[in-house]
């Protein structure tokens, strides 16, 4: 076909545009569904328990990905910074993913088993009390919110049953139980610790 007609007829231009995007589309996508890297759970990586589960959600409500990233790339600067890259393998349990790209604050895929629980409270309550330079706000009123373990459950069971993450009745049916008088606090602190590290238990 005449370059001349297709650049001159915009429906034949716009058919042939739609066409090209929806090939070049389909060629990077449809591959990364028969990876097993990208498709298939890391070692030891486990669909997150209840009070991690919490805590992710309310990481995402408090808008956390807005200035921390969670995905180490592959360049010596970020690995000698953060640790070992992120896989792709590592985020089959997480909907929706929270890579991210902007760093106000550090990246945060590595940080779990950094600093202590009691770090991360403080940190939580007060940045500046640990960090002088911090302009990172506070999040004091976490630690006077108590957890609804049926929303958790709830939200754990459509995950089950819509999305296909192996959560077994009994963990879910337990759920409100385990998180009886936790906070919101103690759920993003957990969230927090369990960031990153399955990787690291098996390399």
């Amino acid at each position: 076909m005449n370059h001349e007609v297709v650049e001159k007829n915009v429906g034949v231009l716009a058919v042939f545009i739609v066409l090209v995007i929806s090939v070049a589309g389909l060629v990077q996508i449809v591959p990364l569904f028969f990876l097993n890297e990208t498709t298939q759970a890391h070692e030891g990586v486990e669909p997150y328990p209840p009070l991690e589960f919490a805590g992710r959600d309310i990481y995402v409500r408090e808008g956390c990905y807005n200035c921390h990233s969670q995905m180490v790339r592959p360049f010596r600067a970020e690995t000698e910074r953060y640790g070992h890259y992120s896989l792709a393998s590592e985020f089959v349990y997480d909907r929706p993913f929270q890579w991210g790209s902007k760093r106000t604050g550090p990246d945060l895929h590595r940080v779990g088993g950094r600093y202590t629980d009691e770090w991360h409270r403080v940190h939580l309550m007060n940045p500046r009390d640990v960090l002088p330079n911090s302009n990172m706000p506070a999040y004091p009123w976490l630690a006077a919110r108590e957890l609804n373990g049926e929303q958790v459950a709830h939200r754990m069971r459509m995950q089950q049953r819509f999305l296909g993450v192996p959560y077994n009745d009994d963990m879910i049916e337990s759920a409100a139980d385990e998180l009886e008088g936790k906070t919101e606090m103690d759920a993003v602190i957990a969230y927090l610790q369990g960031l990153g590290t399955a990787i690291e238990r098996t390399r």
